[in-house]
């Protein structure tokens, strides 16, 4: 596989670069949790499971979609094509990121030149005439948005925590016959949820967390799809 080659993105330097619409199969290939927002959570819970999973150095929560079973397994991609329906943020910003400027509270934005995505043949162009095009002006605009997601996800994941509606749980799955538990995930206790106060529960309405935590209990289910694939490709 091709090492990144992340630079910033320059309006001399990258005149004639183009983007093709995709992501990145290689990098995903081997991923098998990714870090995904709340403000997707009901879209993701239609294809994938989610989980937190804790920092151990820090303690922190953070809430990840499931491609696979196990480290380094992606059961949506198949013939070195992406299988699913759609694809969380984490892995649409690809070949874009941002980096924050250490001294100073903005961002730039760099772009993976060794990306198959990026070329100077087909797609969308970057800048015309030296000036940003609409395609790029929109990719801009989503990757600020996603800091603004994520700082956002990471409040709601602390105030779970705080509240002590995380639990560790073992995940039970069925594949070919063959029982597999997946440890070291965390799940909304769906039982302290229900045990909440009134003006508890309340206040998760206010702060807008109730359809996030919904559309995250509701995903769990989707790791039987995950065993169900897994079995399939085992089987082939």
């Amino acid at each position: 596989m091709a090492e990144q080659q992340v630079q910033p993105l320059h309006n001399e330097k990258h005149a004639n670069k183009k983007v093709k619409n995709g992501i990145n199969v290689e990098f995903l290939k081997s991923q098998h949790l990714m870090p995904v927002v709340a403000h997707e959570f009901a879209r993701v819970a239609t294809e994938f499971p989610m989980a937190f999973v804790k920092n151990t150095e820090n303690g922190q929560f953070q809430p990840v979609v499931m491609f696979g079973l196990e480290p380094g397994e992606n059961l949506f991609v198949q013939d070195g094509k992406w299988t699913a329906g759609f694809a969380p943020l984490a892995a649409a910003r690809y070949p874009f990121g941002l980096v924050k400027h250490p001294e100073e509270d903005q961002f730039g934005i760099v772009i993976d030149e060794a990306s198959p995505l990026v070329g100077e043949e087909e797609g969308n162009a970057l800048f015309a005439d030296g000036k940003e095009t609409e395609y790029l002006e929109r990719r801009k605009e989503a990757l600020v948005n996603y800091v603004e997601f994520a700082r956002v996800t990471e409040a709601f994941t602390a105030y779970l925590a705080e509240k002590e509606l995380l639990v560790q749980q073992t995940l039970t799955v069925e594949i070919a016959g063959e029982k597999k538990d997946i440890n070291g995930i965390y799940l909304v206790d769906e039982r302290k949820l229900n045990e909440l106060s009134d003006e508890a529960y309340l206040e998760l309405r206010k702060r807008g967390y109730l359809a996030p935590i919904f559309s995250f209990l509701t995903s769990t289910h989707q790791v039987a799809r995950l065993a169900r694939l897994k079995a399939q490709r085992q089987a082939s």
